[in-house]
């Protein structure tokens, strides 16, 4: 009989922790959340992040803030937020960056096995821009004039493994031109060299060159998708000069390990019911982006995929820490 009500006890205390489990998520947020971003401002994930940001706030009735930690190609930010703690409190936004694989194995840190997924966010085409005093008009006189001038022509990134880097080389890889990678500490950084003429050109997202596109301080001459973009549908595409090239970026969202299931489930419910609004999709299609919906599992297998096709144009392209 001891035994016994040892037993019930004992289950009774286990179904007492796991309703207090319970009542605790279903009670998330009580305070504000962060958003780790690990580019400063003013690069796409930057500028997509702060458009969530301000809808999410509406949705949890919680200040939900953006908190910029750039550095070594978003290593920095990456590592900030895989060790933080798995309350529910703290998230990462980031986007097609892959300096992480570069210096592997030195680097603990990558968005398979060290991060949870959440949310899919979208995709943006790339974007070929240039300096409007570049005398460049088509993606056939860049690779020409680079043919030209081997080793004088500089491109800006924003950083080393970034998606402009990437995106560039693998330009190189399939025209055989060389081009003079000069890294920034993010997108805006390296869209403002552009726009002073420091660099020739980038190719990066078009949700970053857009604004400077529009306003005539860079000029557009391809994106980088599988086919044109409705946001400007008379500009080609670099596969239409250069077959087979096709790049484009993504954003996501990502949680600490053991951050509870309950917790991003909610996190995905609530962004996919935000990314779902013609509002949302909107402002982003005003900047070439496109609201792409997964579930967190399948935005799981895309970064596998991702960083296995990135990889091989590290290997191919002999990319090395700079």
């Amino acid at each position: 009989m001891a035994v016994l009500l040892r037993s019930r006890n004992f289950l009774f205390l286990v179904a007492c922790f796991a309703c207090c489990a319970l009542q605790a998520h279903a009670a998330w947020p009580e305070r504000s959340i962060r958003i780790i971003i690990p580019w400063p401002p003013g690069g796409s994930t930057d500028i997509v992040g702060r458009l969530l940001a301000a809808e999410l706030t509406n949705r949890f009735k919680q200040q939900v803030l953006i908190d910029n930690r750039a550095g070594a190609g978003s290593i920095v930010g990456l590592q900030i937020a895989t060790a933080a703690l798995p309350d529910g409190y703290t998230f990462m936004m980031t986007s097609t960056a892959y300096g992480f694989l570069i210096d592997k194995p030195k680097v603990p840190v990558d968005l398979v096995n060290s991060f949870a997924p959440v949310a899919l966010i979208g995709f943006g085409d790339s974007a070929l821009v240039v300096h409007p005093s570049f005398p460049v008009k088509t993606v056939k006189d860049l690779i020409d004039l680079a043919k030209k001038r081997p080793g004088e022509i500089f491109y800006a990134s924003s950083g080393i493994g970034g998606f402009p880097h990437m995106n560039t080389e693998l330009f190189k890889l399939m025209t055989g031109v060389n081009l003079v990678h000069v890294p920034f500490k993010g997108g805006g950084p390296a869209t403002a060299d552009d726009v002073a003429g420091h660099t020739q050109l980038q190719i990066s997202s078009l949700v970053t060159a857009m604004p400077f596109v529009q306003n005539g301080r860079l000029k557009l001459i391809a994106t980088g998708g599988a086919k044109r973009n409705s946001a400007v549908p008379n500009i080609p595409t670099i596969a239409e000069t250069v077959p087979g090239y096709e790049s484009s970026i993504w954003w996501g969202i990502f949680a600490p390990p053991k951050t509870p299931a309950e917790i991003i489930a909610r996190f995905h419910g609530e962004t996919l019911d935000i990314i779902s609004t013609p509002a949302f999709q909107g402002k982003l299609a005003e900047q070439g982006g496109a609201v792409v919906k997964m579930s967190s599992a399948e935005f799981g297998k895309l970064m596998v995929s991702e960083q296995n096709k990135w990889l091989k144009v590290i290997r191919e392209a002999g990319i090395k820490g700079e």
